[in-house]
């Protein structure tokens, strides 16, 4: 007999002797609610958010003197992450560390283990600061989305006889993310004083909406000079309507451009790593040997320079 199929056969029927042991023959205990066993006002930490909230604190006081942080709470808070920077920082020093214990494996049949450990920990945060850049990015073009309709509900209200704060307030509560967001902000810095166009002026800069900026100097210039608000409002729409059908014009006639390159940057990136996997013989003179070593630092280089000019190649200002 195989000894491996014998060893086979003990695991699993021990396994199905300790089934049978633990749920059948000696079930559990029913589990009560956490809720039922706390206390009212009490609230336990377990050892878990007890070491948390120290590394946490840790890292706070660590980064209190930087002026420039990798991950600030304002670029957070734009890619629409509720993270402190602190916990967002640990997190990415733990997807570090994994990816680092990835390329330790990747390398470990050619000898490169290091170099790719230190790759993968370096591409980490690179990759990290990406993904927090494009969640803002996407953030903002949904909030430029908004814009008309916000306009026309405000424009609606201010019809009905409401007031201006009291119809931001009444659809910052109805809209959705990110412009109820927004608006709940520019709305509760005008509740403490600030001027609720500076206000909105704060928001149209924060992200980075022209259109928006517009709407702020309608409501502005109106609270001077007066008129019917809810006409200009519905004319400020029907301008940021027909730019936005214009964008999306462009967005579509510059869409197979974008995907090119992305494929362009992808593909030889993607092909290297899976030469590595399944060939680490075509892919270890490049660590190994000097000129191996100078061809990748080049190749990356290039790699960077031509995602630039595509990026910019396929990027339309108006």
């Amino acid at each position: 007999m195989n000894p491996g199929v014998l060893v086979l056969g003990i695991a699993v029927s021990l396994l199905g002797g300790l089934t049978l042991l633990f749920f059948v023959i000696a079930p559990p205990a029913p589990r009560i609610a956490r809720d039922r066993r706390v206390a009212p006002g009490v609230d336990q930490v377990t050892l878990l958010g007890r070491v948390t909230a120290q590394t946490t604190a840790a890292v706070d006081s660590a980064l209190a003197g930087e002026r420039r942080r990798l991950f600030s709470a304002e670029k957070l808070d734009l890619a629409g992450i509720r993270s402190t920077p602190s916990q967002f920082l640990i997190f990415v020093a733990s997807a570090a560390s994994v990816f680092a214990m990835i390329g330790v494996m990747l390398g470990f049949g050619n000898g490169s283990s290091a170099l790719w450990a230190v790759f993968f920990a370096i591409l980490t945060p690179v990759g990290a600061k990406l993904f927090v850049g494009i969640r803002a990015s996407r953030r903002r073009a949904k909030f430029a989305d908004q814009i008309d309709d916000m306009l026309q509900l405000v424009a609606g209200s201010l019809r009905a006889g409401h007031g201006l704060s009291t119809a931001l307030a009444a659809i910052a509560a109805e809209a959705d993310a990110p412009m109820g967001e927004e608006l709940t902000r520019a709305v509760n810095e005008s509740r403490l004083g600030r001027p609720l166009p500076d206000a909105l002026a704060i928001t149209a800069q924060r992200m980075q909406s022209k259109d928006f900026d517009w709407v702020a100097q309608a409501i502005a210039i109106n609270a001077e000079t007066g008129g019917n608000l809810a006409e200009v409002l519905n004319q400020v729409a029907f301008t940021i309507r027909e730019r936005n059908e214009i964008r999306r014009q462009v967005a579509a006639l510059s869409a197979e451009g974008r995907l090119s390159g992305m494929i362009l940057v992808i593909l030889p990136i993607a092909l290297f790593l899976f030469f590595s996997v399944i060939q680490p013989t075509y892919t270890v003179v490049f660590f190994q040997t000097f000129i191996g070593i100078i061809a990748l630092i080049v190749a990356g280089i290039l790699l960077v320079l031509g995602s630039v000019w595509v990026a910019f190649t396929v990027r339309v200002k108006f």
